[in-house]
């Protein structure tokens, strides 16, 4: 059955699971949708339409499905759906998404949230990404697959972070950090290829060594992006079966509309 501890607050509409376990002093509303295993700690808030996977781990003192803290909000029906596997730790909160997006904020699977991180409306995070202490990212932004964001650092809104990139601690975010790069500082610069990460991925030594190549392509070779753009499809074409990563990291550059991290 359902363990609910007597104290929480449970809306008669609200849908859990039976495998739900919910902690003392936690009230969940009554558009809320739980799934098997998900643990939920004393003292957490979900409200609004929010739709939470299976296996997740949802620790004491947190905030989900709340309207989000956009001006232009004016009560519309919007959404928070999170995955499965994700551990989200205390005094963490993320928002539903506005109309004024696609209406809806989305976590993937096997996500790793520290504490007092802040997701906020319309955010697309992928999966397996990890979020240290009070990371904050605001409207819109995308994080993508695989990403890390240090502690304490900040995302200006519609940035995109890119599959398997690293934010260090502390930074300060205006544009997009590409895949598979290293970011740090205010403002925040790139600094190589996430190598060990990439290692600990399974990557292998000829596709890491791509984009090292393509690294130095876009960062050390002094040409100016729109060359440095052509030069990049031109190494895809010539990489082998390294250059659909290498096609990968262009595309993002390419689709870039804030611009990249130089």
């Amino acid at each position: 059955m359902t363990q609910i501890h007597t104290s929480a607050i449970i809306d008669p509409n609200a849908r859990l699971d039976s495998t739900v376990t919910v902690g003392p002093c936690t009230a969940i509303g009554p558009q809320a949708r739980i799934g098997a295993h998900t643990t939920i700690g004393a003292h957490s808030v979900i409200e609004g339409h929010t739709t939470i996977g299976m296996y997740n781990r949802i620790g004491h003192f947190v905030a989900l499905g709340g309207a989000p803290q956009d001006m232009k909000y004016q009560g519309e029906e919007t959404r928070l759906e999170i995955g499965d596997r994700n551990m989200i730790r205390e005094f963490t909160s993320i928002h539903t998404g506005t109309a004024q997006d696609a209406g809806i904020t989305r976590v993937g699977d096997d996500n790793w949230i520290m504490s007092y991180v802040h997701i906020a409306h319309d955010c697309m995070v992928g999966s397996h990404t990890i979020f240290a202490n009070n990371a904050q990212i605001a409207g819109h932004v995308q994080v993508h697959d695989g990403a890390i964001l240090g502690g304490m650092t900040g995302v200006h809104q519609r940035v995109r972070i890119g599959m398997y990139a690293m934010l260090g601690g502390a930074s300060s975010l205006a544009q997009d950090v590409p895949p598979f790069v290293i970011a740090s500082g205010n403002r925040a610069a790139p600094y190589g290829i996430n190598i060990e990460g990439l290692r600990r991925r399974g990557f292998s030594t000829e596709v890491i060594g791509a984009l090292r190549t393509a690294y130095r392509i876009l960062y050390k070779s002094d040409l100016p992006l729109d060359q440095a753009k052509q030069r990049l499809a031109e190494f895809a074409d010539q990489a082998g079966n390294a250059g659909v990563w290498v096609r990968i990291l262009l595309d993002f550059v390419q689709s870039a509309q804030r611009g990249i991290i130089r």
